[in-house]
């Protein structure tokens, strides 16, 4: 047999006094004041777009100038050498031709031997690729080269000329010996 179910009696509903109710009216108001500031903030940039002449920038005003007492202007001195004055009545005084530096040639020299000292790692054959504006250059097992008459070859001669031979470029050298182009 079952055992009857205990009925609970259902609690009455707590109903708010007044004093608990939300403040509505003050909900109204921050309301009605954000939608107030929206529009404010929507309204003031085409108020000055329209009243430009209210907002804009104003030129200053310089009509109120003083007037500078007549008086012969001031002489002028300074301590320059270039400004004195010469009083003498030789006032044509010849132009002084001091030199104060030279500048010698040693420097071209040197930068000519620089530019003309390739470093070639030992005697090696090498091989002439194209010829163009007086210059030619060679490649050999460590690099290509560009060189011109008188430059040193890998196999420490130097380019003696640059000939065109049956229509191919070819490279005499210091020793005698002649390489073509392929």
């Amino acid at each position: 047999m079952r055992k009857p179910r205990k009925i609970r009696p259902v609690p009455e509903p707590v109903v708010a006094s007044d004093d608990a109710r939300p403040a509505v009216g003050t909900d109204r108001v921050l309301a009605l004041s954000g939608l107030v500031l929206a529009a404010a903030a929507a309204f003031f940039p085409w108020y000055v777009f329209f009243n430009a002449d209210k907002f804009g920038i104003r030129s200053a005003n310089w009509d109120g100038t003083r007037d500078l007492p007549d008086l012969p202007p001031r002489n002028v001195f300074s301590v320059s050498p270039m400004a004195m004055t010469d009083n003498s009545a030789n006032t044509a005084q010849p132009l002084d031709n001091l030199t104060t530096a030279t500048v010698g040639n040693e420097g071209k020299k040197k930068h000519r031997e620089m530019e003309e000292a390739q470093p070639f790692p030992g005697r090696t054959d090498f091989r002439l690729l194209h010829v163009a504006n007086g210059r030619a250059l060679i490649e050999d097992s460590s690099g290509m080269y560009m060189v011109k008459v008188g430059s040193i070859l890998p196999d420490e001669s130097r380019v003696a000329t640059l000939e065109q031979r049956s229509g191919k470029w070819v490279i005499v050298t210091s020793n005698g010996k002649v390489y073509q182009a392929n």
